[in-house]
């Protein structure tokens, strides 16, 4: 069985022939309800044009058997037909692949016998509209052709994770000499959430100072929606203790738990406070404007012990091998097989471009400055 049912992207996983992905093209909702993935097996049929049509199953039921669904066929059995559509045939050997690229969850909808007609209605209906798609010529759409490539490069990744072991099969000694020398990975520096109340003048911001000095949570969430140029927060319905809040930011000279959003004047200032719910006394000018500082908030320092961290390494030293496997096939493939690239082309695109224009002249070359 082949990993999730749902690839992230929304994109048919693979191995299957163009006719999912111009289904896809046609009705991407219905795909997404049923499981991309979990048609693949089923969709298989439109490669077997050629072939003998399968002899018809011989206990005549509606719906494919409980044994269909555990795999445990003969290969008369998965030769028998269920559905005929057209010149093509869906065979019970292909409704068994469909639910077995399925995750446990996503089968689990189909142990009665009238969810296992509809898993074979659906089938039905992703190969007529497949073969409508064959027929208005979507499968030689040059973006039909790209998604397919993508399709069949993604099938390939998933045969290099399957021929890789499982993370509880790596060696204890490989898992904790990485974990031994990535220590620093596994620590956590302590964190502050930041509060602010940005204004334009020193004097207001002096002022919100004073009056927040040992304010609650809903006092603060007042002066901010009063005055606070910057609005997150402070909008009806937010935690009033979070007006103004920029999030977590690490102490200054830390690199891990760094914040784009909390200029270096702020983070030093929270540090530099002593309590939860403290507000610097005196404003802090930066980036133009002069804000109010509060603590918020804390997240402790966190040194994860091996026990917490081997899921982690196991996990990440599988995605290494993944990426040299990946790479080693690369390698073997562009020596097989010849690139070329165009390099005067590559140069003459232009960004945003919608038309090839292989009239136009190579881009120029920038002048050189003496």
């Amino acid at each position: 069985m082949v990993g999730s049912l749902r690839p992230a992207s929304g994109a048919p996983r693979l191995g299957a022939p163009r006719r999912l992905t111009e289904l896809g093209r046609l009705r991407v909702g219905r795909l997404r309800e049923l499981g991309l993935a979990a048609l693949l097996g089923g969709l298989a049929l439109s490669c077997s044009c050629d072939r003998d049509e399968p002899e018809a199953p011989s206990d005549g039921g509606d719906a494919p058997s409980a044994q269909a669904q555990k795999g445990e066929l003969t290969e008369e059995q998965r030769r028998a037909v269920l559905a005929k559509v057209g010149d093509r045939v869906i065979t019970l050997g292909e409704y068994v692949q469909t639910l077995e690229r399925m995750d446990p969850f996503e089968r689990m909808r189909y142990q009665s016998p009238e969810r296992r007609r509809q898993l074979l209605d659906e089938m039905i209906e992703v190969e007529l509209l497949a073969q409508e798609a064959q027929r208005r010529g979507l499968d030689r759409q040059p973006a039909t052709r790209l998604r397919v490539q993508e399709i069949l490069r993604d099938e390939v990744r998933q045969a290099i994770r399957r021929e890789l072991p499982d993370p509880a099969e790596l060696p204890e000694r490989e898992v904790r000499a990485y974990y031994d020398a990535h220590r620093d990975e596994f620590r956590e520096p302590e964190r502050r959430r930041v509060l602010h109340i940005a204004v334009g003048t020193r004097e207001l911001a002096q002022k919100i100072a004073r009056e927040a000095q040992g304010a609650s949570g809903a006092r603060w969430a007042e002066l901010a929606k009063e005055h606070s140029l910057d609005r997150r927060g402070t909008e009806a319905g937010g935690a009033p203790e979070l007006a103004g809040d920029l999030g977590l930011v690490s102490a200054p000279g830390e690199t891990r738990g760094e914040n784009p959003l909390v200029l270096e004047p702020l983070r030093k200032a929270v540090f530099e406070l002593k309590e939860l719910g403290d507000v610097a006394p005196e404003p802090v000018f930066a980036g133009g404007q002069y804000h109010v500082v509060r603590f918020g908030g804390i997240s402790g320092a966190k040194d994860r012990s091996y026990a917490e961290a081997e899921r982690l390494v196991r996990l990440e030293l599988l995605r290494a091998r993944l990426l040299e496997r990946e790479a080693q096939l690369e390698a073997q493939l562009r020596e097989r097989f010849e690139v070329k690239i165009d390099e005067a082309a590559v140069r003459a695109l232009r960004p945003g471009a919608t038309k090839a224009t292989p009239e136009s002249p190579p881009a120029p070359e920038a002048p050189t400055t003496p």
